[in-house]
């Protein structure tokens, strides 16, 4: 265990950019008080992580992965994330796909940014949940009061979205529509513009609801792709 972990943390550090590990506390909010609070970063790049990933999703563990993934330092927890979507992705063992599932629960306290949380559920978590009629495991995470967890949930329902399906969308905005913190703002916005690219009468039809309670984030994310006419009226409540 210890020299496949030694391996990959030694490929990262050769990785490694001074200027991104001074750049990237500071992007991802680790001050005292802020979302990222104490996070480590080694300035190393997503494609090079995900290179990393490619090289060693095929030789560890889950047991071995459970180490990287409880780092302190940000690009391992990415690493590991990434190394645990090829997994998941390759195998077509239920049995594993199950186990991949089980694991990423019981590691959220680790999915703990919002690059980490975007990076992995809906590729994890929602494509299960869609596939197996696991609803329950996405609603759970929606009702949670972690603020990870109900991102999680909501950008996990991408994977819905894509397969044209929008009613846990739908739900879980709503159900977390008036959250006090920006990053979720920006999750939901995020979601309903996804559904409106799919289908914009969805995203029209639910702005008609519910868009004069939303946060302006929210609004604002959610109208990005329409006519600048219509997100005028958005934007000035014309509607």
């Amino acid at each position: 265990m210890i020299n496949i972990i030694k391996e990959i943390k030694e490929a990262l550090a050769v990785l490694s950019i001074p200027e991104k590990a001074a750049f990237f506390p500071k992007f991802f909010k680790t001050g005292i008080g802020e979302y990222g609070e104490g996070d480590w970063f080694l300035g190393v790049k997503v494609p090079d992580q995900r290179s990393v990933a490619k090289e060693y999703y095929a030789k560890i563990s889950l047991e071995e992965l459970s180490e990287l993934l409880s780092s302190k330092y940000h690009e391992h927890r990415l690493t590991a994330l990434f190394i645990l979507i090829s997994k998941f992705e390759k195998t077509k063992d239920q049995k594993v796909k199950e186990e991949i599932v089980e694991f990423y629960l019981n590691h959220l306290q680790y999915v703990n940014n919002w690059d980490l949380v975007d990076s992995s559920c809906y590729k994890i978590l929602g494509r299960y949940a869609f596939e197996n009629q696991r609803e329950d495991l996405l609603k759970k995470l929606s009702n949670s009061d972690e603020m990870w967890q109900k991102r999680i949930a909501v950008v996990g329902t991408m994977h819905y979205v894509k397969k044209g399906e929008f009613y846990l969308t739908k739900e879980f905005v709503t159900n977390n529509l008036k959250h006090p913190h920006d990053l979720m703002h920006k999750a939901n916005g995020w979601l309903l513009r996804e559904m409106g690219q799919k289908n914009e009468t969805e995203l029209i039809n639910y702005l008609n609801k519910y868009y004069k309670e939303m946060p302006r984030t929210c609004l604002r994310y959610s109208i990005e792709k329409l006519d600048e006419e219509v997100r005028q009226d958005y934007l000035k409540g014309r509607i």
